[in-house]
C-alpha cells in the first residue's frame, strides 16, 4: 500500500511537469517555431523562483508561493524571449537557437546560484537550500503539491483557448501556412512571439514544479535532470494536442515515478542500479517514438522562418 500511495504521489509530481512543460512546447510550435530549448527555460524558471524562495525565506507562506511562483514564469518568458527574437526576427536556425539556450540556461544558473551563496557565506556551492513546505499539501493519505492544480487550470484555459478562440486559431494558422495567414490580415510576427512567450511562461513555471515540491535542496549542477527533453517526447507522442498530451505525461510520469521508488516495488527484487531505473522513462520515450513518430502529425511550417516574399 506505500509503494502505491509513493507511485501516486510521484506520478501526479512528474505528471504536472511534463504537462506544463510539454503544452509550451505546443503553443510555440502550433505558432511555428520548434522549441528545443524547453530544458533551459526550465532550468532558468527553476533556478528564478528557487532563488526568490531563499530571499524571502521569513515572508507569509502564500507570499512565498504566488511571489515565487510569478517569478518563474516571467524568467521563462524573458528566457524564451531570446528565442524568438533568434528565430523569428533574425530567422536564425531554431535547433541550433534552442541547443545553444539549452547549454547557457545550466550554465546561467550555475553561475547565479554561486553568486548568492557567495554573498550569503555559502561558499561557492552550487546547490540551494529552501523551504517548500507551503507548496504542499495532503488530500487523505496522498500527498499533492500546487502546481497539480495549477497543471489541471492551465490544461483547461490551453484547450479553450486553442480551439475555441479566434487567437488559438489565428496561431494556429501560423504554424500550418504563414503566407495564408497574412493574407487575411493575420500578423505571423506576433502570433509566433506569442507562441514562443507562452511557452516560455509554461516552460519557467514546469521548471519550478520539478525543482520545488519533491525536495528542499537542489543542486543546478544538473539542470532539471533531462526533462525538457522527456517533455518533448510527451508533446510528439501527444499529437500537439493538450488533452493527449496530458494523457502522454501520465504514462511517462509513470515510468519517471517508478525509478524513483524502485525499492518500494517488484522492481527492487531485481536489484539493479539505480541509474538503470533512472533510464527507464527515457527508454520508454525511445520505443514509444519509434513506433509513433511515422503517424505524427507536426505543423506543416513549423522550423520555417516566416518571409513576408514567399508564397
Amino acid at each position: 500500500m506505500t509503494g502505491l500511495i509513493l507511485l501516486i504521489k510521484y506520478a501526479l509530481l512528474y505528471g504536472a511537469v511534463l504537462l506544463l512543460v510539454a503544452m509550451g512546447g505546443m503553443w510555440s510550435e502550433h505558432s511555428g517555431v520548434i522549441n528545443i530549448a524547453l530544458e533551459g527555460i526550465m532550468t532558468i524558471g527553476a533556478v528564478a523562483g528557487a532563488l526568490i524562495l531563499c530571499l524571502m525565506a521569513n515572508q507569509p507562506p502564500a507570499l512565498m508561493v504566488i511571489t515565487s511562483i510569478l517569478v518563474a514564469c516571467a524568467a521563462g518568458v524573458v528566457y524564451s524571449a531570446l528565442l524568438a527574437f533568434a528565430s523569428i526576427n533574425l530567422k536564425a536556425d531554431q535547433t541550433i537557437g534552442g541547443t545553444a539556450l539549452n547549454l547557457m540556461g545550466t550554465a546561467l544558473a550555475l553561475v547565479l546560484v554561486k553568486n548568492y551563496n557567495l554573498k550569503h557565506g555559502g561558499g561557492q556551492s552550487p546547490k540551494l537550500t529552501y523551504n517548500n513546505s507551503p507548496f504542499i499539501f495532503k488530500i487523505g493519505s496522498i500527498t499533492v503539491n500546487v502546481f497539480v492544480i495549477l497543471a489541471i487550470i492551465l490544461l483547461v484555459i490551453s484547450f479553450y483557448l486553442m480551439y475555441k478562440t479566434k487567437f488559438g486559431l489565428r496561431l494556429r494558422a501560423c504554424g500550418e501556412h504563414p503566407q495564408a495567414a497574412a493574407s487575411v490580415g493575420i500578423n505571423v510576427f506576433v502570433m509566433r512571439w506569442a507562441g514562443v512567450l507562452i511557452s516560455g511562461f509554461l516552460g519557467g513555471l514546469g521548471g519550478f514544479a520539478f525543482v520545488v515540491p519533491s525536495v528542499s535542496i537542489w543542486n543546478f549542477e544538473q539542470g532539471v535532470a533531462g526533462m525538457g527533453f522527456l517533455a518533448l517526447a510527451v508533446m510528439i507522442f501527444g499529437q500537439w494536442h493538450p488533452l493527449r498530451i496530458a494523457l502522454c505525461a501520465l504514462f511517462f510520469a509513470v515510468f519517471k515515478a517508478l525509478a524513483d521508488i524502485a525499492d518500494s516495488t517488484f522492481l527492487g527484487s531485481l536489484k539493479l542500479a539505480k541509474e538503470i531505473y533512472r533510464m527507464m522513462p527515457f527508454i520508454a520515450s525511445l520505443i514509444v517514438l519509434a513506433f509513433t513518430s511515422k503517424n505524427s502529425k507536426a505543423p506543416k511550417a513549423e522550423g520555417i522562418p516566416y518571409d513576408k516574399g514567399m508564397r
